[in-house]
């Protein structure tokens, strides 16, 4: 396994996903955060094990920018939807896509899920999240996106809450060479999500990467590297670490390649030099990205 190495350049906020899908993924997390190779961590909140790694996710806020990683694709919801997971689960990301296309999506349930969701992770964690995001970039769905933002605004109470957005500039992701289709496809989806974020009063990023094909053959180092290339103002990057144990194979196909991401996170050259980290003497932790 080749080792990454990322040049000098502007700050990056790199997120890892998926915190509290399982115990190893979590673990993972928490050990890159201790050695300082990651800004922040998005937290899944509806799977029974959330309450005692909340406590754990509390702990690393000191470090990185702790956040909700809204969850409408798996497991059960944390409360009635009688549409839109009319069978007691959440449904795949397909069927949400094509839901979407045809306008049948209840808006003010994903507003009560979303608000639920921001609900518990306050309660055990003992803060608001400092941003939100979408497992499977779900919040940027054009008719789901409106009921996360309503839900948001509902209860920052003055807070500053970044909503991540997905998409990027075309130039940057062409510069990029690395998963082109996958990056091009989301920025589809996710267009008019900035103005939409703005007009709601919340911040958002500028500039996101750190798509993967999750294909052995193609090294995640690279997949990093281009992560770091062509960055936007405020760019924000993805990624996937952590350890695989049995409940998170249950819960999601990405398994093995999660620890491809934690041992190049680990060992690449260059990469504390270029996170972002969050000032928590600040009001707004938000107010730079660049700094």
């Amino acid at each position: 396994m080749r080792e990454a190495h990322i040049p000098p350049g502007p700050k990056v906020i790199l997120c890892a996903d998926d915190f509290g899908i399982s115990d190893a993924v979590s673990t993972g997390i928490e050990e890159l955060v201790a050695a300082g190779r990651l800004s922040a961590t998005g937290c899944m909140v509806t799977f029974p094990e959330w309450p005692k790694l909340a406590r754990r996710a509390a702990l690393l806020r000191d470090r990185i920018a702790v956040g909700l990683h809204l969850n409408l694709t798996a497991g059960p919801p944390m409360g009635p939807m009688p549409y839109f997971a009319s069978g007691g689960f959440f449904p795949p990301i397909g069927r949400i896509l094509a839901a979407a296309g045809r306008g049948s999506i209840e808006t003010s349930e994903i507003e009560a899920e979303t608000g639920r969701q921001l609900s518990a992770f306050a309660e055990h964690t003992g803060f608001a999240p400092d941003f939100v995001d979408g497992h499977q970039h779900v919040h940027a769905i054009r008719s789901v996106r409106g009921g996360v933002l309503a839900a948001v605004s509902k209860f920052r109470g003055g807070r500053n809450i970044l909503v991540r957005n997905p998409g990027d500039r075309l130039l940057r992701i062409l510069r990029r060479k690395m998963q082109l289709r996958k990056a091009i496809g989301v920025a589809a989806l996710a267009l008019g999500l900035g103005p939409a974020i703005r007009a709601a009063g919340l911040a958002s990023n500028d500039g996101f990467s750190g798509f993967s094909g999750y294909d052995p053959i193609v090294a995640y180092a690279a997949e990093l590297e281009a992560a770091f290339a062509a960055s936007g103002p405020r760019q924000l990057a993805m990624c996937h670490p952590g350890h695989v144990d049995a409940v998170l194979a249950e819960r999601d196909s990405l398994t093995g390649r999660r620890e491809e991401e934690f041992s190049v996170l680990m060992t690449a050259a260059g990469l504390t030099d270029r996170l972002w980290r969050p000032n928590r003497q600040l009001a707004n932790i938000w107010g730079s990205a660049s700094g």
